[in-house]
């Protein structure tokens, strides 16, 4: 983070309190007018948050010590961003306990279960998570105990990596699966959502599922 103004003691306590995670740099902006300039600084102190030289957050005149914090606690990680991060059971487990409404963290950790044949608590972890993500693979695990053969050939597909392949099937399963239509769609979305909306496999497949079902 650079500061656009004169030395602050709030700003800095703040940033040192973060271990390196933020660096505080203050410019004079008499000294620097160009640059006052580029930023639009219209009053003191003019803090800017910088990531990847983007500014991602900013506020402009003197703020309570406490929104000084909230404002630096946004920009650095958190330990349960950390925790979901390195994505291994235990870590996501005690980013649950840390925020047990943590949906990234609940998925994450419910996949690894499904994966392991824990159903049960794999379906437990994903009650009360939101997203798309979520949705499916609750859906999924609804889906698994149908036993449907068509279906079983798409998970499997999904599961060893070839995503066109598991999409294929399951928008192919979509007029045979009475009953369970809005689960599939449910699964379709939650893998068009980890691939991103500018994937060219997800454009084309969200065409395809609109068309298979309206």
């Amino acid at each position: 983070m650079r500061s656009l103004s004169p030395t602050h003691p709030v700003l800095e306590q703040a940033a040192a309190q973060r271990d390196g995670q933020v660096v505080l740099a203050k410019v004079d902006t008499d000294a620097n007018q160009r640059l006052a300039a580029a930023h639009r600084i219209q009053g003191i102190p003019a803090v800017k948050a910088f990531r990847e030289g983007r500014v991602v957050d900013e506020f402009t005149g003197a703020r309570p010590p406490a929104e000084v914090t909230r404002f630096f606690d946004a920009l650095v990680p958190s330990e349960a961003d950390a925790l979901v991060a390195a994505g291994d059971e235990d870590s996501l487990r005690r980013a649950l306990e840390l925020e047990p409404n943590r949906s990234d963290a609940a998925v994450a950790l419910a996949g690894l279960l499904h994966r392991r044949g824990e159903r049960e608590e794999a379906a437990g972890l994903l009650t009360n998570a939101t997203g798309f993500a979520a949705e499916g693979l609750a859906a999924r695990l609804r889906l698994e105990d149908s036993r449907d053969p068509s279906l079983a050939d798409a998970f499997a597909a999904l599961d060893a990596g070839d995503t066109e392949r598991g999409i294929d099937l399951l928008l192919a399963a979509l007029p045979t699966t009475d009953g369970r239509q809005d689960d599939v769609r449910r699964v379709v979305v939650g893998v068009l959502d980890g691939l991103g909306v500018d994937h060219p496999l997800a454009r084309d497949a969200r065409r395809r599922l609109a068309a298979a079902l309206y």
